[in-house]
């Protein structure tokens, strides 16, 4: 909740003029539940958006994770099917199956640093064709750079 990177997805969020709900994992911090390699954690993004739907009715809603938090959005984002953006940032395309991008039901935007030892430059094409942000020797943890991030995030919005 108090990353770095997910505080400037949130300014970014905030300054494009979205709402914005962080929230943890089940098992993170003082939340119930413990990690369970995806599947509930998926589920914990789509209860996420009911929430924020039932604050904001018929508002535009748009889903941006950082690392696994990217994964797990994405991924809730092909069960979501109004979803008007998705934001994926540090995606780890090394780790994780991303397949299902080709289901997703919104436009896909990555914010990652061309130094992500996480995310291989070249397995972005397993995404289909994103709106890619890529910022110059920054690494997977973006540390200083999360202004960029929100900038980039206001653009992708």
């Amino acid at each position: 909740m108090q990353n770095p990177v997910v505080l400037a997805a949130v300014r970014g969020c905030l300054d494009a003029g979205w709402a914005a709900l962080r929230f943890n994992f089940a098992g993170v911090g003082a939340s119930g539940g413990r990690y369970s390699g995806g599947t509930e954690e998926v589920q914990d993004v789509v209860a996420a958006v009911g929430t924020l739907r039932d604050a904001l009715p018929g508002a535009a809603i748009a889903i941006v994770g950082y690392s696994f938090g990217a994964w797990a959005g994405a991924r809730a984002a092909c069960d979501v099917t109004d979803i008007r953006r998705v934001i994926a940032i540090a995606p780890p395309l090394g780790f994780f199956d991303w397949s299902f991008a080709a289901a997703l039901h919104a436009p896909l935007g990555v914010i990652v640093g061309d130094r992500d030892q996480y995310c291989p430059r070249e397995r972005l094409a397993l995404l289909g064709s994103p709106d890619v942000t890529i910022l110059p020797g920054a690494d997977h943890f973006l540390s200083g750079r999360e202004g960029e991030v929100a900038q980039a995030i206001r653009t992708q919005l």
